[in-house]
């Protein structure tokens, strides 16, 4: 079996390095739920702070958030510690963001913008820390076409799996009586009993062999700017994450909104709640073999649209729904579910093939610079979502305490149908995407030739 090199290898990375490299995808994800789900009605409803307040908030702590990504792929680019590139970051990420956790999750009685802002800033800050890293680390375990896609594939279907044992376990708890508010802090302290058992595992077992060829000397901010120049004239960087920013936002609305529209949309309680995001999860992660089989035969960027329309199809149906109709909308939520399982899983394996383009054609290894740009953009696309959701339902009438029929109609079509708006235009983006299977092949079979002959040439100082 091939194992993989300095650069990663086109073959099968072993099982085990796999799964050490995946669990950790599951620790990530488990507060996944509590944070990008629960904090807007929580802060925003349960603790007074105001929906406007709380969106305004988030909106500011995540494009803060946005300025660490780029620093953070940089710096493990070019920064190795004790002969590893990608570890240190996350090692020292993880504690940061296990602290943020727990505060932000744990808020006490009087909590107010304040505290959400700086612990928020907390948390995101060391989860890019972790995230950035994590991502362009994956991305360099393996040079294949296939074989990204299964990595990817594994980490983003634990991460799912993270998920819906969130899911699970907020149900769970609600069910048994628990509030909201007390099983996001659970979730909370499962995420950093967890974490202090897999990274360890993680950071023992995955070779983080890159950093053989990384530089030591302190980072070059001319090398930077150079480094966003040359990926300002990469066209399939630039379209992939043009789309996967508009996609994002698609997802991100609905994600803040959620609890509040099955409240005061669907007319769904406190117990009911937990099962519609169980459901959405459990859908998720059953379908990622789906998408993946069809990746492989249709390619990736084409499947990952047609999941995105599927998406959009269902959401349209979501105006039309009565108060109480519970199984309706719990098919909507598996047709979301299942697409959300292509948004996971095959964008980033079809980034990792847009670094081997950028590595044939600047000459350059900004793996980690690129997937920093790939989180900003992901979380820029949060931050507008929830930045725009939460005020727009104050703006346009919507009171939580005394919502009427002309706020309800505001809050179904933010929930539902902007979304699809959205989703269209991030389909238009990347249907035609130019970085296929056979070019990406031609490019590999370059990259392989210059390595070779690198290797001639150096060979000889040795």
């Amino acid at each position: 079996m091939t194992r993989p090199g300095p650069e990663g290898a086109g073959g099968r990375l072993p099982r085990m390095t796999l799964l050490a490299y995946a669990l950790p995808a599951f620790v990530v994800a488990l507060p996944t739920i509590p944070v990008y789900i629960h904090l807007p009605s929580l802060y925003g409803v349960g603790l007074g702070v105001g929906l406007t307040t709380v969106g305004l908030v988030l909106l500011v702590a995540r494009i803060f958030d946005t300025v660490t990504d780029p620093l953070i792929g940089a710096l493990s680019d070019r920064y190795p510690f004790l002969g590893c590139r990608r570890k240190p970051w996350i090692a020292v990420g993880a504690v940061i963001a296990g602290l943020g956790l727990y505060k932000v999750l744990g808020p006490p009685a009087d909590a107010d913008a304040a505290y959400l802002m700086t612990w928020s800033i907390v948390l995101y800050a060391g989860w890019t820390m972790v995230a950035v890293p994590y991502m362009a680390w994956g991305a360099e375990l393996s040079a294949g076409y296939n074989e990204r896609t299964r990595i990817t594939s594994w980490r983003e279907a634990i991460a799912l799996i993270g998920i819906v044992g969130a899911g699970a376990v907020t149900a769970g708890l609600t069910q048994s009586g628990w509030g909201e508010a007390e099983a996001a802090h659970a979730i909370a302290w499962l995420a950093i009993g967890l974490g202090v058992v897999v990274l360890p595992l993680m950071l023992r077992m995955v070779p983080d062999r890159a950093a053989a060829r990384a530089a030591r000397r302190p980072i070059a901010w001319r090398e930077i700017q150079v480094g966003l120049r040359d990926l300002a004239a990469n066209r399939p960087f630039l379209r992939l994450i043009g789309a996967w920013f508009l996609n994002g936002l698609a997802n991100g609305i609905p994600a803040a909104l959620f609890l509040i529209y099955l409240e005061h949309g669907l007319g769904a309680g406190e117990q009911e709640r937990p099962l519609f995001i169980l459901v959405y999860f459990i859908a998720a992660v059953a379908a990622v073999p789906l998408w993946l089989g069809l990746s492989r035969r249709f390619g990736k960027h084409r499947v990952w649209c047609w999941a995105m329309l599927t998406a959009s199809a269902a959401f349209v149906a979501v105006p039309v729904l009565d108060a109480g109709a519970f199984v309706a909308f719990g098919v909507i939520c598996v047709i979301t579910g299942m697409a959300l399982g292509a948004d996971l899983a095959l964008p980033p394996a079809i980034q990792a093939d847009v670094v081997d383009y950028d590595r044939w054609r600047f000459r350059h290894d900004r793996a980690g610079l690129q997937f920093a740009l790939w989180g900003m953009a992901t979380k820029l696309a949060l931050a507008v979502a929830v930045g725009l959701a939460l005020p727009g339902l104050d703006f346009l009438g919507f009171d939580p305490d005394a919502p009427t029929d002309q706020g309800t109609l505001a809050l179904v079509v933010i929930y539902a149908l902007v979304p699809v708006v959205i989703k269209v235009m991030a389909i238009m983006v990347v249907w035609r995407f130019p970085l296929t299977r056979e070019r990406h092949a031609i490019i590999r079979r370059r990259l392989d030739r210059f390595a070779r002959a690198r290797a001639t040439i150096e060979e000889p100082t040795k």
